[in-house]
């Protein structure tokens, strides 16, 4: 195609014509590509043939456990020690969003099946391509937006929509049978807390979706770190025998343990596993880290030493 006839802008393409009387393709105006197409380098519309890479899975996997970590946070909060239906409610949560995501993958394109066809990420603005609308005479602007990551960005809104449905259908009836000890009013508050966070949590996907992806694995790293040293220190653990004297809290060790694992892959990409699996290594030693210098900090021997000292 003559370079002078290529559209304007990152993102605004050609649609081909089918033509069965001519051998030559025949092209459209220039304007937005249909869903599931992005433009390639001659700013024509190429439908979207590649499967996500392991880092764009990784993505999903970090925007599919956002939902079941607040749902698990907010059971564990509102049920406290009163409730010996906090456990059946987790489940609940767990199977909820894993069928939210099985139905979100069966009805993407390819429909029905566990997969999805999709474009590769290139750069920051393919998650922005509304602020990238051209006007080439400098008085009309030409509306190319579309979905340049096919499907990254829809795909977790459609996932939101299946959990908060199923959680709907799911969640009342079970807590209304077990939830015994919490008064009616307490019962449901982890679900009033879910109607709330689902709204949240769409906002960041459609304005912070593409620095999100970008983010993600070292926002992991940072928040596993902390939450772990606040839940070690809220609980008071300072030795070994003070985390497997309760099966929660060694429960509550190997999960941040799966993500510290979850953020070093997601870095590292497993690019080269000679180089990258030894990193997973590493993943105790924060722990290991506070257990060792948690009797140095602890505030009352700092006290009383201070005392001391004057």
């Amino acid at each position: 195609m003559d370079v002078n006839l290529m559209c304007p802008g990152l993102y605004c393409g050609r649609s081909t014509i089918e033509n069965r009387n001519d051998s030559h393709p025949q092209f459209g105006e220039c304007g937005v590509c249909p869903r599931g197409e992005r433009t390639d380098e001659l700013r024509i519309c190429r439908k979207c043939e590649d499967s996500p890479e392991l880092y764009d899975w990784l993505y999903l996997g970090f925007m599919a456990m956002l939902p079941l970590i607040l749902h698990w946070f907010f059971i564990e909060w509102y049920s406290g020690k009163k409730s010996s239906s906090a456990l059946f409610q987790h489940v609940t949560a767990l199977l909820e969003c894993t069928v939210a995501a099985i139905v979100t993958l069966l009805v993407n394109d390819p429909i029905g099946r566990l997969k999805i066809r999709s474009c590769r990420v290139k750069m920051l603005s393919d998650w922005y391509t509304m602020l990238y609308n051209p006007s080439p005479d400098y008085i009309n602007t030409l509306h190319c937006t579309q979905e340049a990551v096919f499907p990254l960005y829809t795909i977790i809104f459609i996932y939101y929509a299946f959990c908060l449905v199923f959680m709907m259908l799911l969640r009342p009836l079970l807590v209304k049978k077990i939830a015994c000890g919490l008064g009616k009013s307490d019962r449901f508050k982890s679900i009033y807390a879910a109607l709330y966070f689902f709204p949240i949590l769409t906002v960041l996907q459609a304005v912070g979706g593409g620095l999100l992806y970008y983010a993600f694995p070292y926002i992991i790293l940072v928040l596993s770190l902390v939450t772990l040293a606040v839940y070690m220190s809220a609980s008071e653990i300072q030795t070994h025998k003070d985390l497997i004297t309760k099966k929660k809290r060694l429960v509550v060790l190997f999960s941040h343990w799966m993500l510290h694992a979850y953020g070093i892959i997601s870095i590292s990409r497993l690019d080269k596993l000679d180089q990258d699996l030894p990193l997973l290594a590493l993943v105790p030693t924060p722990a290991l880290f506070y257990l060792l210098t948690a009797k140095y900090t602890e505030p009352s021997r700092i006290l009383s030493e201070g005392g001391n000292g004057h």
